[in-house]
């Protein structure tokens, strides 16, 4: 498992599935730290033949369960819970992404597992948090992204509030349990005792969505969906160019404006009192948007980069994930992963981020088969020696 990173030496138990929890879960993994998954021993996570499909298994597997040891696992079960206790007393992390109250039911919540093991701190992820009026309701990425306010911000004007294209409410409500973690294993260096870190998807959306709550109630203003622009922000957008690619340009800062003027050749928009200042160039916006557009498409995007990059515009294609494959700069930044497993080379799969000076950590195994390491993690911590194990095999508790 990897070992190279900042969290190595910490030890996380990952129950749940889907995302929310297993990306968290792939983040700690990815920084060093042990992640043993805990899995339903019939089927596993859903995760395991979820989105594209080859040869059974999910296409995503191999990353989000990267680094990660497999325990096949019922929880639903007395000795299964039993079981888990006995391992929570050997980690340092709980992480958890279940309904709220699920834990509590099978006498696996906080208190209970606190109880084993005082320096137990437990991440839940949930929709909607583990309190409040809500708290209890089934909440997936969908509806946190919903009640978080950016699918009303996204889409084009007059459609109807779209997706981002990827599951982004799970993902950031991943992101901050590992920000809520790497906060509460800092503290307990202090302190010595764990405590609960309670993340609910809303409110990881909610907290991105910059000024828009104080816009509305002290200046009346309703941010809603613009499409490709920022309105009041000029030139800010995406251009077509003349092999039908699309490059966002970002040159609404007025020293920006003007090396953006130089690159097109057209001094001449510089001195135009439509465009005059950052204000005037937001309520014009549409003609300059004209204007750049009309240059863009002149030229090929690659031709169109080098110039922008010689001015100091920033700039940027829009990448596909075939520019993602053969971009240099990914390739560089080791963005790109493709690690050798024993059936061959499995990916790609994005690169670890953030980068680490000292401790960079690694991918060293992806995705493992449902309950490779029950027997290995069962007996190293929890105990349970061979005729026991063999007992929880014939009943169905664990799996193998």
């Amino acid at each position: 498992m990897s070992s190279s990173g900042p969290l190595s030496g910490v030890r996380v138990l990952e129950l749940g599935s889907f995302i929310a929890g297993p990306f968290a879960g792939q983040l700690l993994a990815d920084y060093g730290a042990e992640v043993i998954k805990v899995e339903p021993p019939a089927g596993g996570d859903p995760m395991r033949r979820w989105g594209v499909v080859k040869d059974g298994q999910s296409l995503w597997w191999p990353a989000i369960a990267r680094n990660k040891q497999s325990v096949a696992l019922d929880l639903r079960h007395p000795d299964g819970q039993a079981v888990l206790r006995a391992l929570a007393g050997q980690c340092d992390i709980v992480l958890e992404n279940f309904r709220p109250g699920t834990l509590d039911g099978w006498g696996l919540g906080y208190q209970a597992l606190a109880a084993v093991n005082p320096r137990i701190i437990v991440v839940h992820v949930s929709g909607l948090g583990q309190t409040g009026p809500r708290s209890r309701e089934a909440g997936f990425g969908s509806i946190g992204e919903a009640m978080g306010g950016i699918r009303f911000t996204t889409g084009d004007a007059g459609s109807r509030p779209a997706r981002t294209g990827i599951s982004l409410g799970d993902s950031l409500a991943a992101l901050f349990a590992v920000v809520g973690t790497s906060a509460a294993l800092v503290e307990r260096a202090s302190s010595g005792r764990g405590q609960e870190v309670d993340v609910a998807i809303y409110e990881a959306v909610v907290a991105l969505m910059e000024s828009t709550m104080v816009d509305y109630e002290q200046a009346g203003k309703l941010r809603t969906r613009t499409g490709s622009v920022l309105p009041g922000v000029a030139p800010s957008n995406v251009y077509s160019t003349a092999d039908g690619a699309d490059v966002a340009i970002a040159g609404n800062a007025d020293a920006v404006y003007r090396r953006l003027c130089d690159a097109m050749g057209r001094p001449d928009l510089t001195t135009d009192p439509r465009f005059d200042g950052h204000e005037a160039r937001g309520r014009n916006s549409d003609v300059l948007d004209e204007e750049i557009e009309r240059w863009t498409a002149s030229l090929p995007a690659a031709e169109l980069l080098r110039i922008l990059a010689d001015h100091g515009v920033p700039a940027g294609k829009i990448y596909t994930a075939a520019d993602m494959l053969t971009d240099v700069h990914y390739a560089a930044r080791q963005m790109v992963l493709r690690p050798e497993t024993d059936n061959g080379t499995a990916g790609p799969m994005a690169g670890i981020v953030p980068k680490f000076s000292r401790t960079p950590g690694e991918v060293s195994t992806v995705g493992p088969r449902l309950g490779e390491h029950t027997r290995a993690v069962l007996g190293k911590l929890a105990g349970i020696d061979d005729g026991t194990l063999e007992d929880l095999l014939q009943r169905g508790i664990v799996a193998q």
